[in-house]
């Protein structure tokens, strides 16, 4: 399976946002290793707003080439639909759920076969979520210390689009996320732009 190994710091600092949540992501940006300060043209700020949404859901460029060009065929708003596909991704809410704290770790865990959607076993990290399905942590791996201290640690951490069952050690996707409500920073407008010329 391929996966992008570029380190994460660096990342975050050359695209000039924190993209893995991380506090120590920003810690030595300065304007000579990010974008900060510097003359970009339209083309070089549509391709940085399209490598931070592939850098927030983990995904390579061919696939994010399929997602935008199923978004565009949509008769909905093309931006808002894509943010709405890459959001519904499994690993993404494994992520948003509480089971992994980072979308690396949760990528890993669907993987191995740890997360029940709907009582079943779906190991596609891309395996697109429902409204109303539910996202639970298999039983046997429910005894993992580090999938439960994740899942109980971050209470506080609520979206209007899931609801979260500590006792079952589950979460639900109760509607589809609208813009305003997906915790990322990004112009969704400029890579269609991108992917339109």
């Amino acid at each position: 399976m391929a996966t992008n190994r570029e380190p994460r710091f660096k990342l975050s600092r050359r695209l000039g946002v924190n993209i893995y949540g991380h506090p120590k992501a920003m810690k030595r940006a300065s304007n000579q290793n990010s974008r900060a300060g510097k003359k970009i043209s339209e083309y070089g700020l549509q391709l940085i707003e399209k490598q931070k949404l592939k850098a927030y859901y983990g995904i390579l460029e061919k696939q994010f080439r399929r997602y935008v060009e199923s978004a565009m065929k949509s008769k909905e708003v093309s931006g808002e639909v894509l943010l709405k596909t890459l959001e519904c991704r499994l690993d993404n809410l494994v992520y948003r759920i509480g089971f992994a704290n980072s979308i690396r770790q949760a990528r890993q865990i669907v993987n191995h076969g740890h997360i029940l959607v709907n009582n079943s076993k779906i190991d596609i990290p891309s395996y697109e979520v429902k409204v109303g399905d539910i996202i639970s942590l298999r039983e046997k791996s429910r005894k993992n210390q580090m999938f439960s201290e994740n899942f109980l640690d971050i209470r506080s951490f609520e979206l209007p689009y899931i609801t979260k069952d500590f006792d079952n050690f589950s979460g639900t996707l109760v509607k589809l996320p609208e813009k305003s409500e997906i915790p990322i920073e990004v112009n969704e407008v400029s890579i269609i732009e991108f992917y339109s010329k």
